[in-house]
């Protein structure tokens, strides 16, 4: 498309992109088109919608469960300094890996296997990331469990919303919320349960046991109904543009990168940095678990107001450095104020988040580029957004503390709103 695209395509798209996850297909340029999930009535769908949504429960436990304990499981199991950097950075390394293959496997198996399969994988991946080997440790199984549990997320990442709005049409704003609050939840209760299941159970390894409980229901609730889909083989057909080639997507997706890299970076690294700074783990937990809450409040309305501008520059550079500006406040704020820096840092990652996603509607016209600028971002966003998550590590291991960290989003924050003001112009994607 072009700078004068139809008014008419604009709304539609302005209108879809109230929902913060955007629910982009990624079967759409499958034929022949894939069908909705078989479902015998209406309970049945019903049980389908609370499936998908506790699969989204189950997305981020992996990230933030493991954040809440590092002090502990470095301490207990050993692990050097490069272990604990590629702990942190190997699982969204692997969601931008992993990412490409999802459309390809959901062509040759349908979408519903395939998030069954994924479902499978991250149970395995749980439960066999606190094993202890015999002569070789917890290092093995916890790089294994882990790399394990990254390409199980990220197959469910690009599918999982296509499915929401296919089975989901008319109840997208219910479904939608649904979904995105299930993942941000997710978050929320990987940081703020597992220290005190660590206290509870007495230790680490029981704690990260726990959460391959709740993705083992969801396999076997998800079971039956997946088994049950017709098998059909579907090819690809291509349409829309080449976004590879487009400076408007390039710009989307580096503008998408940047959030990356402070979003898994408070997934990562948020938890510590507060631990390090005098919070005692059960509240550093439950730090961070309401500035993920915080976040679930920027996502809600953020992606509204973007569509409502005429076009989203002011609001990408404000939510930009929000999160840069809270994040690094964080790190050198005072400590008594921590509560305010952290939710500072909720909001603007939530907003920024939502925005960045809600800039693939805005900036296409129809769902086949859509998708395509969807693919890109994620493989792109996700594996150079693990660069944060590593950059973060490195320095810390070189310095012995958080503050270079702190400059490092000061920089990212204002890179992101660099891009964001480009990313913000009311442009499309070209070929």
């Amino acid at each position: 498309m072009n700078g004068n695209a139809p008014a008419c395509k604009f709304r539609s798209v302005t209108r879809n992109a109230e929902n913060p996850e955007l629910l982009v297909d990624a079967e759409i340029d499958e034929v022949p088109a894939a069908a909705p999930t078989r479902v015998a009535s209406k309970r049945g769908l019903v049980y389908l919608g609370i499936c998908l949504v506790l699969i989204g429960v189950n997305l981020r436990t992996v990230f933030s469960s493991f954040s809440a304990l590092l002090p502990e499981i470095t301490a207990d199991a050993g692990l050097p300094g490069w272990a604990v950097v590629v702990l942190t950075t190997v699982p969204v390394t692997l969601l931008g890996v992993f990412a490409p293959l999802a459309p390809v496997l959901a062509r040759r198996f349908g979408a519903e296997r395939v998030l069954l399969g994924a479902m499978a994988v991250l149970s395995a991946g749980l439960l066999l990331r606190p094993v202890d080997a015999p002569g070789a440790g917890h290092l093995p199984a916890l790089l294994a469990g882990t790399a394990l549990c990254g390409a199980a997320i990220a197959l469910c990442n690009v599918l999982l919303p296509g499915v929401v709005k296919r089975d989901f049409p008319h109840r997208l704003g219910l479904m939608g919320g649904l979904y995105t609050t299930a993942i941000c939840a997710s978050a929320a209760l990987g940081a703020g349960f597992t220290y005190p299941l660590f206290e509870a159970a007495g230790h680490w390894t029981s704690a990260l046991w726990f959460w391959a409980v709740p993705a083992a229901v969801v396999l076997l609730l998800f079971l039956p109904l997946a088994l049950r889909q017709p098998a059909v083989r579907h090819q690809l057909q291509g349409h829309g543009v080449n976004v590879w080639r487009s400076a408007v997507a390039w710009q989307v997706t580096i503008f998408m990168v940047l959030q990356a890299m402070m979003s898994f970076s408070v997934f990562a690294w948020l938890a510590p940095i507060l631990r390090e700074r005098g919070v005692d783990g059960g509240t550093a937990g439950l730090i961070v678990s309401v500035s993920i809450a915080l976040q679930m409040l920027g996502s809600l309305f953020a992606p509204g107001l973007a569509a409502r501008f005429t076009d989203q520059r002011a609001i990408n550079v404000v939510v930009a450095l929000m999160t840069g500006g809270g994040f690094a406040l964080s790190i050198f704020g005072p400590v008594d104020f921590i509560w305010l820096w952290t939710g500072l840092l909720g909001l603007g990652q939530g907003s920024l988040t939502a925005v960045a996603l809600t800039m693939i509607m805005l900036r296409t016209g129809d769902g086949h580029t859509a998708a395509h600028l969807s693919g890109m971002m994620q493989g792109v966003g996700y594996g150079l957004g693990s660069t944060g998550t590593l950059m973060v590590g490195q320095l810390h291991q070189a310095t012995g503390g958080f503050a270079a960290a702190g400059i490092l989003f000061l920089v990212v924050g204002s890179l992101a709103a660099v891009f964001g003001y480009g990313a913000g112009r009311k442009r499309y994607v070209e070929g």
